[in-house]
């Protein structure tokens, strides 16, 4: 049996070494849509990442605000593989909560030496928005390849 205390370094450590999310949508239809975002986080729980509004995914999570999320290192040999599922609900972010998740967003950013975004850039008139997902359920697999929950 593997302890929970080990499971949940092994999901912050998977969160914090990897900077791409797989973020799982359905149109209104239930038509699915697989995307690989990427993201910040400041506490596991919370995923930023900036999109078009009329990106596929977003337009599908306008229209159904649930979503699956996995998050992985693609680069390790086969059978190696660790990740991190999660279930979550996901929205645009308007209003005041733009600013406090763009200063999370801008500061993983410029973390990774990537330009640094702004509320700006993500403002009515920017080609982009911010997109927040808020996870309700966070999971990894266990040596028998069994999804255990985990709380991060």
């Amino acid at each position: 049996m593997t302890d929970t205390n080990e499971l949940t370094a092994q999901a912050r450590a998977i969160l914090d070494a990897n900077r791409y999310m797989t973020l799982a949508t359905a149109d209104e239809s239930g038509v699915p849509w697989a995307s690989p975002v990427w993201f910040a986080s400041a506490d596991y729980r919370a995923f930023f990442w900036v999109s078009a509004p009329g990106a596929r995914h977003s337009r599908n999570l306008a229209a159904r605000p649930h979503v699956g999320i996995v998050i992985f290192d693609s680069q390790v040999p086969g059978g190696a593989g660790q990740a991190v599922y999660m279930s979550a609900t996901a929205e645009e972010v308007a209003g005041a909560d733009v600013d406090e998740g763009m200063e999370i967003f801008a500061r993983e950013s410029e973390a990774q030496g990537l330009p640094i975004w702004t509320s700006d850039d993500v403002g009515p008139q920017a080609r982009h928005r911010l997109y927040r997902a808020v996870a309700s359920e966070h999971f990894v697999l266990s040596p028998r390849d069994e999804r255990i929950p985990v709380s991060v």
